[in-house]
């Protein structure tokens, strides 16, 4: 099979969380006998940041525009079984009227789908979508479940959506040695959001106030001198993406904060959970609606929504702390991993030929 993808990136895991999706769904289905290329618009803020050159697995098209790359595109979408278009695809308007007019199988990925809907709500444009919702792709995946994908259905047209969750690929994301660089009785690791914040306060800054003898660790870049410092809260600006382990593995806990619009809609995991859950960190993550269909809150998860439950979190002794993150990291390995998703994806690709292709026979 060969897929052939329009996406935001795969050469910089900085400032998004797509980068490190892809690479671990990529090399994933390589070993499914998928062929991926991989269209990546040469942007200067990603191509500042990069950490990944050439993929080990698949083919990554570096290109300047899209008129510079849009002949080798078609051909690409041409001699594909299916092409995708995700969002935010600096050209996914280009690229979906291509795929409309050239390829066997037509998909639309949306990873941001509760960013979507919300801008949509609120009468923002989603330059991400073609001006005709989503009814001209032949399928619609969603990094997000529940009822988003009826939304995607009923607003946007898509004729048929179906979740494809995050994961995680445990070769890079795995236990390591602790490294005193990072070691801490809580971390967060997470770029600055004005929508997170106040929970970020509520159940990282705040504990540390009140816990002064305790080590916190804040690692993501925007933040500044508007944020409650305390002596125990140390920081790093940027934490790049192979030092994840060793920062999940030096935590005695680690938190997890989902975006307002994911948390609203639910049933939207974030990546992140995945892979501190693979390194075997004992997660804390604030509540909502579905997180139950990917750990079980008390047994492989913590869950709080004020200080207080953050504290009590902080409070567990290291045998209870152990139990829950390797309760965490089995599930994970059993269900979330990027051998998981590629599989599913798979299916999903296979299922829907085989259920065109038995519509054009009817």
């Amino acid at each position: 099979m060969k897929l052939v993808v329009f996406g935001l990136t795969v050469s910089s895991s900085w400032g998004n969380g797509h980068a490190t999706l892809w690479r671990g769904l990529i090399k994933a289905l390589a070993r499914l006998d998928v062929e991926v290329v991989f269209f990546e618009r040469d942007v200067p803020y990603y191509a500042r940041h990069r950490d990944l050159q050439q993929m080990p697995a698949g083919e990554l098209v570096l290109y300047p525009d899209w008129a510079a790359i849009a002949p080798r595109a078609r051909a690409e979408v041409a001699e594909a079984d299916a092409a995708m278009v995700t969002s935010y695809c600096p050209d996914a308007r280009a690229a979906s009227d291509l795929l409309r007019e050239t390829a066997p199988r037509s998909v639309f990925y949306d990873m941001d789908t509760p960013v979507t809907l919300a801008r949509l709500a609120s009468g923002e444009s989603v330059d991400y979508l073609p001006s005709g919702g989503l009814s001209g792709f032949d399928l619609v995946l969603s990094y997000t479940g529940g009822a988003a994908l009826r939304r995607l259905e009923q607003e946007l047209g898509a004729r048929r959506a179906l979740p494809l969750y995050g994961h995680v690929d445990p070769d890079a994301h795995r236990p390591v040695p602790a490294d005193p660089r990072f070691r801490c009785d809580l971390s967060y690791l997470g770029t600055y959001a004005a929508d997170r914040q106040p929970a970020v306060e509520a159940l990282f800054a705040e504990p540390a106030r009140l816990r002064p003898h305790l080590r916190f660790l804040l690692g993501g870049s925007g933040y500044d001198n508007r944020f409650p410092w305390t002596p125990n809260i140390f920081f790093l600006d940027h934490v790049a993406p192979p030092d994840h382990c060793a920062f999940f593995a030096a935590s005695r806990l680690t938190l997890n904060v989902t975006r307002r619009d994911m948390a609203q809609m639910g049933y939207c995991p974030s990546g992140r959970l995945f892979e501190a859950a693979a390194c075997g960190a004992p997660i804390l993550s604030d509540a909502w609606q579905g997180l139950e269909l990917f750990f079980e809150p008390g047994r492989e998860i913590l869950t709080a929504s004020t200080t207080t439950d953050a504290l009590a979190a902080l409070d567990l002794g290291p045998a209870e702390l152990e139990a829950i993150s390797r309760a965490a990291r089995e599930r994970t390995l059993d269900e979330h991993t990027s051998d998981v998703r590629a599989g599913e994806l798979v299916r999903i690709l296979e299922t829907s030929a085989a259920a065109a292709s038995d519509l054009q026979e009817a």
